[in-house]
């Protein structure tokens, strides 16, 4: 069984130690998300205030990955 993962977008508001991030999405919930393996290797560099997109897997909404960086579109 493969999994549906769903991809939003949101700001990182704060970097934790281990290569963690936490980011905020519009509707103002909080996730805690890593970097993808793939973005990692091409040394993609992400800060708080930085928007990125996020793949959320649908059985644990607290957690997500970081697939790529953008930037705000206000």
């Amino acid at each position: 069984m493969t999994e549906q993962r769903t991809e939003r977008t949101g700001q990182i508001i704060e970097a934790l130690p281990g290569g963690l991030f936490r980011v905020q999405f519009p509707d103002g919930s909080i996730v805690t998300a890593h970097v993808a393996a793939a973005s990692r290797m091409t040394t993609i560099r992400v800060l708080p205030g930085d928007a990125v997109a996020i793949a959320v897997s649908p059985f644990d909404l607290s957690r997500g990955t970081i697939t790529r960086r953008g930037t705000v579109a206000e």
